[in-house]
């Protein structure tokens, strides 16, 4: 396991082992959990009443990890908060926590449970992939003591981290990790640095984040670009937002656009739109589930390439401008309006033919579509649309979107609010952008909150386009792109390098390369 804050192309030393007896693909399972939610309480309950309910969600969490072992599963990830859920303070948070090592440690903790004091909860996740040869992914607290020395160091006396376990089949801890970017979580800190952490296995290298990290470039891209995983695991307690932000949609497209297999095990709150699970491969989702109208927990199992990379089904690398910007632009209509989406302004053009090209522009973003419906629904409307610059009220990420979509009545003023259910079939489709980024995230997002595997792909030169004939009813056909580097107070690696950085990370990662000779 390694983890650390900041990487250099050095990251390559990090790939000179390989594992033994290694394995082409594997059986990976991800589980939505419908979790048991604490009472609502302003003081802490007791550390008993705490473990109490966070064993009864185990209890749910153990049937599943045995249903996984049981279909030959070798891994299986289970959601952010999944114990005991998200709505606390510090001060009623902290007896869940437990203080969880190093992973150098080398603990097992199912066979040496009192080792860093009261750790029932990492003793029995720990059992759990020993007793069911399986490793584990699971999302608890963490606590770090400080003392006054430490002028950041909070009144209580411990920093507190949402944090996710890795287990593996003998039950011993090989990955952790703290989430850095918090969303509404005031029961938690924010680590120092990025964490980026990475454990290898036999059928493939893996690194893991959570939720809202999947947004930003540390440690989500940082993963991919220079520690080469071949699969992320991501928990989360994701929150569906439309058009452009529903779990299932928006992560399959991640998988897509970086090159890489996506465990994505949601917390299942349908009173708090929270749903929407999947295991993402580069090319296509393997398999998803969205379920809004009952309260069950959910596992999804697939069989997924070890190593994506070296697949025939691989996606080919795209130049996401390389088309936007070498034709002559369709006509821009003269009325085009403005509408929001997720507080974004968009410029928005009407497809008001059953067919045709269109551009709409926005500062230096162009967005060329041409189409072709099967038919024009007289009680539907469709709107291209193109947005770049500082996303929503926050304010901190820089996005660049081309996205067609369907307008939630015929009322122009609607375009861009939630919508689920439309009617309109697409025969063609040819959606492109000039974007400044090399990080764009395909979205085909179809009616009723089901996605499009195998009915589209994305060419070399950028655009994503149709295949196979005429599609479902589409809600929603989109590029988001991702410009980090314009990011308000960014985080990005190659800005904070320097020579002692490089020379931390050389070293580190040839230890690595030395541990990875004895497989985790």
């Amino acid at each position: 396991m390694s983890a650390f804050s900041f990487q250099t192309s050095v990251a390559v030393f990090a790939l000179m082992t390989l594992p033994v007896s290694a394995l082409d693909t594997f059986i990976a399972a991800v589980y939505e959990h419908a979790v048991i939610l604490p009472n609502k309480t302003e003081t802490p309950v007791s550390q008993d009443d705490a473990l109490l309910l966070m064993n009864k969600n185990l209890d749910i969490l153990e049937r599943a990890i045995k249903q996984a072992a049981e279909k030959d599963a070798q891994i299986i990830v289970t959601p952010e908060d999944a114990l005991y859920g998200w709505k606390f303070t510090r001060e009623t948070i902290f007896p869940y926590l437990e203080d969880i090592p190093d992973p150098q440690e080398a603990w097992i903790p199912c066979e040496d449970p009192h080792r860093f004091g009261h750790t029932p909860i990492q003793a029995r996740l720990s059992c759990l992939a020993k007793n069911n040869s399986i490793y584990v992914l699971a999302n608890i607290g963490d606590k770090k003591p400080c003392n006054s020395s430490d002028s950041t160091c909070p009144v209580n006396g411990h920093y507190q981290y949402n944090t996710n376990v890795v287990y593996n089949k003998k039950g011993k801890l090989v990955a952790r990790y703290h989430k850095y970017h918090l969303y509404s979580e005031p029961q938690f800190d924010v680590p120092e640095k990025p964490e980026l952490v990475t454990f290898d296995t036999p059928f493939g290298r893996f690194g893991m984040f959570t939720c809202f990290d999947i947004l930003f470039h540390d440690p989500a891209v940082t993963l991919v670009k220079d520690f080469h995983v071949d699969t992320i695991l991501f928990p989360t307690a994701w929150m569906n937002v439309l058009p452009l932000l529903s779990a299932i949609e928006f992560h399959s497209a991640w998988a897509m656009g970086m090159g890489v297999n996506l465990l994505a095990a949601n917390i299942h709150h349908v009173h708090l739109n929270m749903a929407g699970s999947g295991i993402y491969a580069p090319h296509s989702p393997k398999v998803y589930h969205y379920d809004v109208e009952t309260g069950l927990g959910k596992i999804l199992l697939s069989e997924v390439d070890s190593r994506p990379r070296n697949s025939s089904a691989y996606p080919i690398a795209v130049n996401w401008s390389a088309y936007a910007t070498t034709i002559k632009p369709f006509p821009v209509q003269k009325n085009t309006f403005r509408g929001s989406i997720s507080k974004d302004m968009f410029n928005f053009t009407e497809l008001f033919e059953n067919s045709g090209n269109l551009t709409v522009c926005q500062k230096d973003l162009c967005c060329h579509l041409s189409y072709r419906m099967l038919r024009k629904e007289e009680n539907e409307v469709y709107v291209l649309g193109a947005f770049t610059g500082l996303h929503g009220r926050r304010r901190r990420e820089y996005w660049q979107v081309c996205t067609m979509l369907k307008c939630k009545t015929t009322n122009l003023t609607t375009c861009g609010k939630p919508v689920e259910t439309a009617l309109t079939r697409f025969d063609m489709f040819s959606l492109s952008g000039t974007f400044g980024t090399e990080y764009v995230f395909p979205e085909v997002l179809l009616t009723k909150i089901q996605l499009s595997p195998g009915k589209f792909v994305v060419l070399k030169d950028g655009r994503l386009v149709n295949k196979n004939g005429l599609s479902e009813p589409i809600l929603t056909v989109s590029l988001f792109g991702r410009w980090y580097t314009k990011d308000s107070h960014s985080i990005i690696s190659g800005s904070t390098s320097n020579l002692a950085t490089t020379s931390l990370l050389i070293s580190t990662l040839l230890m690595i390369a030395l541990q990875n000779i004895v497989m985790v």
